[in-house]
């Protein structure tokens, strides 16, 4: 039986590379679009994708970058553009009858949430429902545990963890759960049709217990070290994040103070979706550890951190 192949949005950051390498692991054939050619689109091609670039907001470009495919994982771009990017690929979708959309979308989608990525993201979701003839599928994840050990390489290196001193409960699931709920509904359409799944981890953890376990991970005693505001986002645009989405990552602190992550968290949507547990928080921070060993180097600060041990 020839499987049907599925375009990949955003296929070279984390969530959409997570979803293109575990289709293209189970022999699915994979379209992954991407904005630009470079190290992480060359990967993905010699991991046998076939690679497409495409302007993410241009219709005629996504039009013919999803021809000839029957599924799409649509992961919305995170701007202030995101809305005319989802028309784009709303129009792109219909032409080309795709059979099935699973999105990206967010735990805190609603019409009045402060934050305009989040308003946009809830716009989106209806876009994609309206699509007559195109089942979809919806993947809504809270705050990621990625947010949270982006700044591994602080503590493997110097010890410390920066923190806005948010220490709110949540269950953070990691990209690879969030990429295995997505792929298997786009493995079986039928079976998620007008679903709507919120992937977490497997407990409610506090920032101090989340940084305990960072500390194990990584091997060494690891103290919080409160930062104000306006590090945080200097920290944040050194590390290449644009003003848009630092001021995006300030809202969703401001929702963590006041429990939005714990609501409803967790569950057990991983577990029913894929057949297998949600891996634990300590499983997702070991593996960052590693990659923080190997790197020496933290890019969050734009410099290098080597160990002088």
């Amino acid at each position: 039986m020839i499987k049907p192949r599925i375009v990949v949005t955003g296929a070279t950051g984390k969530i959409g590379g997570a979803v293109a390498a575990q289709l293209l692991a189970d022999g699915w054939p994979v379209r992954a679009l991407v904005r630009r050619s470079d190290d992480r689109s060359a990967a993905l091609a010699k991991a046998g994708a076939e690679v497409v670039a495409v302007d993410p907001n241009d219709p005629q470009q996504l039009a013919e970058a999803i021809r000839g495919t029957e599924r799409a994982f649509y992961l919305p771009p995170t701007d202030p553009h995101m809305l005319h990017g989802a028309i784009a690929f709303a129009i792109a979708a219909k032409d080309a009858r795709l059979e099935q959309v699973v999105v990206l979308s967010q735990w805190l989608a609603n019409p009045a949430h402060p934050s305009l990525c989040t308003r946009q993201h809830w716009m989106v979701d209806r876009i994609i429902a309206t699509l007559t003839g195109i089942a979809y599928t919806i993947v809504n994840p809270g705050f990621f545990a990625d947010n949270y050990l982006r700044l591994t390489p602080f503590a493997a290196h110097l010890g410390v963890y920066p923190s806005l001193s948010v220490d709110a409960l949540n269950a953070p699931p990691s990209n690879e759960d969030i990429a295995r709920v997505a792929v298997a509904a786009l493995k079986e359409p039928a079976a998620h049709v007008g679903k709507s799944y919120r992937p977490t981890g497997p407990e409610l953890l506090s920032e101090a217990q989340m940084i305990a376990i960072i500390a194990r991970a990584v091997g060494r005693r690891v103290i919080r070290l409160p930062m104000p505001r306006w590090m945080v986002v200097r920290a944040m645009r050194a590390d290449g994040i644009s003003p848009f989405q630092v001021s995006e990552i300030l809202t969703y602190f401001e929702d963590a103070k006041r429990g939005a992550f714990a609501l409803g968290a967790p569950n057990d949507d991983v577990r029913r979706v894929t057949g297998r547990a949600a891996e634990d928080f300590e499983t997702t921070a070991r593996r960052y550890a590693a990659r923080a060993e190997a790197d020496g180097r933290s890019r969050i600060s734009g410099v290098s951190l080597r160990s002088s041990t």
